[in-house]
């Protein structure tokens, strides 16, 4: 699916590989980083016993032991502020938010404390702290467990925004946060944890933060997007072949820092644009992409840049998600407007 373009790891990335999954990724990125440093602990609502809901920290109680994997009470503000105090001390917490739509009562721990110790303090206190965080719909969930509101967290500068679509790009993107000594929430699109496998290095290795990856090269159009939206595009582009129509799937896969340069060298390339993503179009990040290339591409664009994202609703119940979630034909009907523009 990807080129090996952007890809970039550890000049020692190690041999040999195996097929994973996007959840297995992530457990086996912890366990390596756990393995390397004694101070990364992880902790949330059953990622010990039970190895998460997602199991994605299935085994890691087992290996490390219960005072580095900390089953905590429901209560999601007391385990950003608990990760805020454990960082602030030398520790590097990994915490869990088992969904999205679950991390409203942390929310002042996260902008209010996470995000402005290092400015609070000039520099002289960083906070080496990774929240992890499923999030988006497509698993047939109750309420709350749908939630894309990434926006929320793009408008605070301190804090580092990370959305992997692959599982290796899962792996080297959390090794890296876990190594960041700044605050990084680790967004991950739970539709596709056990979507598919790809090849993953046995050992650590590192993708670097702030970097896109341009997934599959065209001339035509550019598709922008990000998490499990971004093997839609593929799917899109695909589509699109068929009628002789060459796109090029950019995946962005850090949201902050956000890698203009890639983006801006993408469009002007194929002079048009067509953003991606779940949360609602309405103040979605991919109106803030859209003013971007505008304000730098404005005379290189044939188009108007488009936005295919969810709608301007609640996320729907699990009969109706699939009419809510950005598909393969809704991504074509832009493709081919702003084409015949």
């Amino acid at each position: 699916m990807s080129t090996a373009r952007n890809r970039v790891a550890d000049a020692d990335d190690p041999q040999p590989t195996e097929k994973l999954t996007i959840a297995q990724a992530v457990r086996d990125a912890m366990a390596d980083e756990m393995d390397r440093d004694p101070s990364v602990v992880v902790l949330g609502e059953d990622v010990g016993v039970d190895g998460g809901v997602f199991r994605a920290t299935d085994g890691l109680i087992e290996r490390f032991g219960s005072e580095r994997v900390i089953d905590t009470p429901l209560a999601e503000s007391a385990i950003i502020g608990m990760s805020v105090g454990m960082a602030a001390t030398g520790m590097r917490p990994v915490a869990e938010i088992q969904f999205m739509g679950f991390v409203y009562p942390a929310v002042n721990q996260l902008l209010g404390h996470a995000s402005r110790m290092r400015n609070r303090t000039r520099g002289r206190m960083t906070l080496p702290m990774v929240i992890r965080m499923p999030f988006g719909g497509g698993i047939h969930p109750p309420e709350h467990h749908s939630e894309s509101y990434e926006s929320m967290f793009l408008n605070s500068p301190g804090i580092k925004v990370v959305v992997p679509s692959n599982p290796y790009d899962a792996k080297g993107l959390l090794t890296a946060a876990i190594r960041d000594e700044d605050p990084v929430l680790f967004m991950e699109p739970k539709r596709i944890y056990r979507a598919f496998r790809a090849e993953v290095p046995t050992g650590p290795y590192t993708v670097p933060i702030g970097k896109a990856s341009v997934d599959h090269e065209g001339d035509d159009v550019t598709l922008i997007s990000w998490g499990a939206m971004v093997r839609v595009c593929h799917d899109a582009a695909e589509l699109m072949a068929r009628e002789d129509v060459s796109v090029e799937v950019l995946d962005l896969r850090t949201l902050n820092p956000l890698d203009r340069e890639t983006m801006l060298a993408s469009v002007e390339k194929t002079g048009r644009a067509v953003v991606v993503h779940e949360a609602p179009r309405s103040n979605g990040f991919g109106g803030e992409i859209a003013a971007l290339i505008g304000e730098h591409l404005l005379l290189q664009l044939e188009a108007p840049v488009l936005r295919v994202a969810g709608f301007d609703v609640i996320f729907p119940a699990a009969k109706n998600e699939h009419l809510y979630l950005p598909n393969r034909d809704r991504i074509a009907a832009a493709i081919r407007k702003t084409l015949n523009f």
